[in-house]
C-alpha cells in the first residue's frame, strides 16, 4: 500500500529536520495523493527542483516507493519559484518541500533518469 501524501511529505520533513537539515512545508496539497515537488538549495545558493516520476518509471518490484525526476537544476530562487508556479497552475492541488542546509539530499528520495 502506499503511503499518503501527507504521511510522506511528514516523514521526509521529520527525518531532513532530525539530521541537522532545515525542510519546511511550503505549501500543502490534496492529503491522499496531492503531487509532491521538492525544491532543495545546494550548498552553492542555487536550487534544484524535483517531482513526480511518470508511472512508467516506476520498478515493478517496488510499486509502491515514490520516485522523482529532476525537473531543473542549478536554478537561481526566482527561476525556480516560476516554475514552480506553473506546475501549480496545472495542479492546484501539489505538495512542495522546501530543503535546505542538508548535505546528501539526493538520498532522501528515489530519483530516476528518463
Amino acid at each position: 500500500m502506499r503511503l499518503t501524501s501527507d504521511f510522506w511529505v511528514s516523514a521526509l520533513i521529520r527525518r531532513v529536520n532530525g539530521e541537522g537539515g532545515f525542510a519546511h512545508l511550503a505549501r500543502r496539497g490534496a492529503t491522499e495523493a496531492g503531487a509532491i515537488f521538492i525544491k532543495v538549495r545546494t550548498a552553492a545558493g542555487s536550487y534544484n527542483l524535483y517531482g513526480p516520476a511518470p508511472q512508467m518509471a516506476y520498478d515493478e518490484a517496488k510499486p509502491d516507493e515514490r520516485a522523482f525526476v529532476a525537473i531543473a537544476r542549478d536554478l537561481s530562487e526566482w527561476e525556480a519559484d516560476e516554475k514552480l508556479r506553473g506546475e501549480a497552475r496545472f495542479d492546484s492541488d501539489l505538495w512542495l518541500v522546501e530543503i535546505e542546509g542538508y548535505a546528501g539530499a539526493d538520498t532522501l528520495f528515489v530519483v530516476v533518469e528518463l
